[in-house]
């Protein structure tokens, strides 16, 4: 796997074309391939740039932003609530669509275990 081509180098081989010259003679001038030198023509016309966007949620400012403490706060109310009980109230009062795993996730940094089998009634256990 070759290194990363930087953003000016694309945006000299954009600029190539854009003069009029073929893609296939802007591959050989910045001898690259002639794919790529089409997909970097079709990327700045669709995008409008080359510059690279940006990544993630911005470090921790997603979902979790609004409905943290939303979820801690219901999980106090009803302790017996499944995964699919606060996914399915996320989406309906807050319409934030998430993932029941990523709820979990948030859940167990919460320090909150989860129980596999139902509790057992105390008759059934004498």
């Amino acid at each position: 796997m070759g290194k990363p081509l930087s953003v000016e180098l694309c945006q000299r081989i954009v600029a190539f074309v854009e003069e009029g010259h073929s893609h296939r003679s802007a591959a050989a001038r910045f001898r690259v391939s002639v794919k790529f030198a089409s997909d970097m023509v079709l990327l700045k016309r669709r995008m409008g740039s080359l510059e690279p966007g940006s990544k993630g949620d911005g470090g921790g400012h997603g979902w979790r932003a609004g409905a943290a403490g939303w979820i801690e706060s219901r999980i106090n109310e009803k302790r017996d609530l499944t995964l699919d009980g606060p996914v399915a109230e996320l989406r309906k009062a807050l319409d934030i669509k998430v993932h029941r795993v990523t709820v979990w996730r948030h859940l167990r940094g919460l320090g909150l275990t989860h129980k596999k089998r139902p509790a057992r009634r105390k008759a059934e256990a004498a």
